[in-house]
């Protein structure tokens, strides 16, 4: 299990992450910081200057998962992990791909007042030999409190169970965390399981249209980027028919008929992907009765919306753009096309 400490930054994670590791029995301290400032040495300066927070590194975010996940499997038992996630797709990546590994996490929130923020940000001490220390602590912090409201007042305050530490000590905040996840006033983060490929995979999409010809894309919670609706075919599955079921766990649709083929693209290994084979089906188009019984976003989506082919080259993958680019050329040729990669054999 982890114990996954959110809030502003200077809103005390880290010191009280470290009182909780005394109060919980068999938990270990993970502070994902220090994947941070191992990439300021492994990766390139340029990749390094093309961002501004290390959150928005693709690697960071996996090598959270890949480290907290290696970490249980060394020393088992509780995980506390002090912080801050304001971007709700980082959190969904991050908490998803822990899932997937069969890990349950409970989020914990530090909400002081934003007058008591602001102080402790104030009062915090800089380390003298930090370059630029004044710049990028505490200005970093106060920078960080409107993203920090602005998600409080959105999907954050709704997904973690929130601790008001306006007039607690840190000890005091560690006692309300151990208490509220011994009692599961805390619960585990409700976020869909989705196995972890061994090897190369068969995946089955649906491209279901609106009356304007616009398809529908989803935005699923555990996994970066837009997509169709569908998912992984299970062994002895027909990828056809794994479609269809995709299409009805995901948005309550069920489909009368068995899919056209339109595309089958063969996805090469990219480590630490498997790749496989990806199949895109014609799931019609849709009447405005049928539209309004999509069940969107459900549990397992963020977000859904009908989009243009051009509105969907600004939302998909590079990859998957070009799968749907190819599908609806197929649709329009009544034939279906192979690719690979992407681009047509």
């Amino acid at each position: 299990m982890i114990v996954w400490i959110n809030g502003a930054f200077g809103a005390g994670k880290t010191t009280t992450a470290r009182e909780l590791i005394d109060l919980i029995p068999n938990s270990t301290l993970f502070d994902p910081e220090v994947i941070g400032g191992a990439l300021a040495h492994l990766l390139p300066p340029k990749r390094l200057a093309e961002v501004s927070d290390f959150q928005d590194l693709p690697i960071w975010r996996r090598l959270v998962v890949d480290t907290a996940a290696a970490l249980l499997a060394e020393v088992d038992g509780v995980l506390v992990v002090p912080m801050t996630l304001l971007r709700q797709e980082y959190r969904d990546e991050i908490f998803g791909g822990l899932a997937a590994r069969r890990i349950s996490v409970r989020h914990l929130l530090l909400a002081p007042a934003e007058t008591i923020l602001r102080g402790r940000i104030a009062a915090r001490e800089i380390p003298p030999d930090l370059p630029d220390g004044e710049i990028r602590v505490r200005q970093w912090c106060y920078e960080h409190i409107e993203p920090y409201r602005t998600a409080l007042a959105g999907w954050l305050a709704a997904d973690a169970h929130l601790i008001d530490t306006s007039a607690l000590t840190p000890y005091d905040t560690a006692v309300r965390i151990a208490d509220a996840v011994r009692t599961g006033d805390a619960p585990v983060s409700d976020i869909v399981q989705t196995p972890e490929p061994t090897g190369e995979t068969v995946a089955a999409g649906v491209l279901l249209f609106d009356a304007e010809d616009r398809v529908l894309l989803v935005d699923p919670t555990y996994k970066a980027g837009w997509e169709f609706p569908g998912g992984v075919v299970e062994p002895g599955e027909a990828p056809a028919r794994a479609g269809l079921r995709e299409v009805a766990e995901e948005t309550g649709l069920r489909l009368a008929d068995v899919p056209r083929l339109l595309v089958l693209d063969w996805e090469p290994p990219s480590p630490p992907a498997y790749g496989g084979l990806r199949l895109l089906f014609d799931g019609g188009r849709l009447d405005a009765t049928r539209v309004t019984d999509l069940l969107l976003p459900g549990p397992e989506l963020r977000g859904c919306r009908f989009a243009t082919e051009e509105e969907a080259r600004h939302l998909l993958p590079p990859v998957r753009y070009e799968r749907l680019r190819w599908a609806l050329r197929a649709r329009e040729r009544g034939a279906a096309i192979y690719l690979e990669s992407g681009v047509p054999v």
